[in-house]
């Protein structure tokens, strides 16, 4: 029997559950928007954008590199080209300055929406000043700006994207569902240490905050060890836990990852230093990238944490259709977390 990949699963799991409607939540928890908003319903959409005419779309990265948004991207474009739009998608490259300019350049063209991912959430408000003069619309994409700055261009400015303090608490969940819930050494304490994305964004954050939160809430004490800021690398992450593990060696019960990319460097430095994911230490991320997702099934990490491309991507592209077609567009579209074990880890390879 033909294995099917972890993308196309999604893609028909979407397909199977769609409403055929985009489906929204205000306020800041997540809702089973997840893949409701279906890849079904965006090819379904295609004739319909073909007949109201083509539409140009400008869409801002913050960075190409960055493997989650490869896949975001990848998915991002075909949605939208599926429904007969001309898309452009730049690499802001980690820079602020950069992303501005190529706003500006979208602005100059006459773009009819702007999908951005931006590259510093505290610029969020700054972005929407600049654009909405123009009264083009702005669908951002996977890092959340304040509630204040969607509000600042009401009706004219969404976000798409998944609640992080849902992430975070599922890598604590992932820890309290193991044999020994984190206290490996039975001290009555779970000691650990943090790998950071970028301290502005905000999944960063509350990946940090409630995956700890998850622990105490349980009634647990923790220690930190020490607190990373490896910003979403898996090459500063590898280096940063090879220290962690030099200088606090079997102390360390629980290595908490804000990514995958980090968590891959981490289990590098686990398996140098001899210790063993699952029997004396365990490791979290967050992505469900495939490599991940395939150490998860041989044991080498102790779970993953899906941030959902697929109805990431459709989500936003159905938001960009909204707008395009001038119907109404809510202020947040909110797509689920999924707790990746080794359980479940086979079908989103």
């Amino acid at each position: 029997m033909k294995m099917i990949s972890r993308r196309d699963f999604i893609k028909a799991s979407a397909v199977v559950g769609a409403a055929g409607v985009l489906t929204a939540c205000g306020g800041s928890s997540s809702s089973t928007a997840a893949s409701s908003v279906a890849a079904s319903s965006t090819a379904a959409a295609s004739s319909e954008a073909a007949a109201s005419g083509s539409a140009n779309i400008g869409v801002c990265i913050y960075q190409f590199a960055d493997n989650f948004m490869t896949l975001y991207r990848t998915d991002l474009e075909e949605y939208l080209k599926d429904m007969g739009y001309a898309v452009t998608i730049v690499d802001g490259k980690n820079d602020q300055n950069t992303q501005t300019e190529q706003i500006n350049t979208f602005l100059q063209q006459g773009v009819d929406v702007l999908v951005i991912n931006p590259v510093q959430t505290t610029s969020a408000q700054t972005i929407v000043d600049t654009i909405s003069p123009s009264g083009t619309p702005i669908v951002f994409i996977n890092r959340e700006p304040d509630k204040a700055v969607l509000d600042s261009y009401a009706g004219k400015c969404c976000y798409v994207g998944a609640d992080a303090r849902q992430s975070g608490t599922y890598q604590g969940e992932l820890i309290l569902e193991t044999e020994t819930q984190g206290d490996i050494n039975g001290d009555g304490k779970i000691t650990y240490i943090m790998c950071k994305g970028d301290p502005e964004n905000i999944d960063a954050q509350y990946r940090t905050e409630y995956s700890i939160k998850a622990l105490t809430d349980a009634g647990k004490e923790v220690e930190c060890l020490y607190e990373y800021l490896d910003n979403w690398d898996q090459t500063t992450a590898q280096q940063d836990v090879a220290n962690a593990l030099a200088q606090y060696g079997d102390k360390i019960e629980v290595v908490f990852c804000n990514n995958d990319a980090m968590a891959l460097g981490a289990l590098q430095s686990i398996e140098q230093a001899g210790r063993t994911v699952g029997t004396d230490i365990y490791l979290v991320g967050v992505d469900a990238l495939k490599e991940a997702v395939q150490n998860v099934v041989d044991g080498k990490m102790t779970g993953t944490v899906l941030n959902d491309d697929v109805g990431q991507a459709t989500a936003a592209a159905n938001a960009t259709k909204l707008f395009v077609d001038g119907s109404d567009v809510d202020e947040y579209y909110w797509v689920d977390y999924v707790k990746v074990t080794t359980e479940n880890a086979a079908q989103y390879l």
